[in-house]
């Protein structure tokens, strides 16, 4: 089976109402490793809902609100879905995340690139989060999903569709002007899947084995969510309310109990705010795993 692009670009997202609690945004936060030094008030504002400051959530947490999951197993996407990689997120923060909420989130499909006949292809989505309750837009989600077994169908109209995906973000290449150094837990995926992501090649050792990793891996999202903590606190000194926008690509995983180095660059500024460019790495492994990513904070 092959993709038709008009179907999966008319794919139906029903609106999803999620409904979440202060529990678990405590658990998100523990899942992308805060809490490493318990008496770091800091981050106790993110994992304590009796905080002197309040309860706050981290902005990250947006990715795993009101998400259709993994609907491109449904045979009827013409995906080969054993084949898909998730290859960049994007996250807009309009309003800060309430500790606790319901949720709607609505979305689709953006636009679909063929790459040629076994080159695969380029899936881009949107999703929007809004508080239930208020009304209030609170979050803009983006994401590129790289279907590496489904390229060479035919566009619309029956031409070949090609038009150009975006240029990544370029990172400098001078050394950078901050480095963020974040031990992840051993058991951080264990951890990370109970936020909403139950992938098997995150827990099961021969699940991993048997996708050709030593072990089970961490989730890109998380991988995204310490790079995120990194962000928040290197520039925005915790402030959630400063973090209004990122966006990365995922290109290596991470092994649970290692250390992701995130580095970072000042790089001028825009309406919204100091853009920051950035990359992470594992330490342990001297390797990249987050790489292109552009950071807008607030003054």
């Amino acid at each position: 089976m092959t993709i038709d692009y008009d179907k999966l670009k008319a794919w139906p997202f029903p609106e999803l109402a999620h409904t979440y609690s202060t529990r678990d945004s405590i658990l998100y936060a523990l899942g992308v490793g805060l809490g490493m030094d318990p008496l770091d008030k800091a981050q106790l504002r993110f994992l304590y809902e009796q905080h002197a400051d309040g309860m706050h959530t981290l902005p990250t947490m947006a990715v795993v609100l009101a998400t259709p999951g993994f609907w491109l197993k449904d045979p009827g996407t013409g995906v080969d879905w054993v084949k898909v990689l998730h290859g960049e997120q994007g996250i807009r923060i309009h309003k800060p995340l309430p500790a606790a909420a319901t949720v709607v989130g609505t979305g689709g499909v953006e636009e679909i690139i063929d790459k040629g006949e076994g080159k695969g292809a380029l899936i881009f989505q949107n999703r929007k989060v809004y508080d239930k309750a208020s009304g209030d837009h609170l979050a803009t989600l983006t994401s590129t999903t790289f279907a590496r077994g489904d390229g060479g169908f035919s566009g619309p109209e029956g031409q070949a569709h090609k038009p150009q995906a975006p240029a990544p973000h370029p990172v400098p290449e001078r050394e950078p002007d901050m480095t963020c150094d974040l031990p992840t837990l051993k058991q951080a995926a264990l951890i990370y899947r109970l936020s909403g992501d139950y992938n098997p090649l995150h827990a099961d050792p021969d699940v991993g084995q048997a996708a050709g990793f030593k072990a089970p891996i961490l989730h890109g999202l998380a991988t995204l969510g310490v790079a995120g903590h990194a962000l928040l606190r290197t520039v925005c000194a915790y402030d959630p309310a400063r973090f209004k926008a990122l966006q990365l690509r995922f290109t290596s995983p991470v092994y649970p109990g290692e250390t992701i180095r995130t580095e970072m660059w000042r790089d001028g500024s825009e309406a919204e705010g100091e853009v920051i460019s950035f990359r992470a790495r594992v330490v342990e492994r001297d390797i990249v795993v987050l790489n292109n990513g552009r950071f807008v904070a607030a003054a």
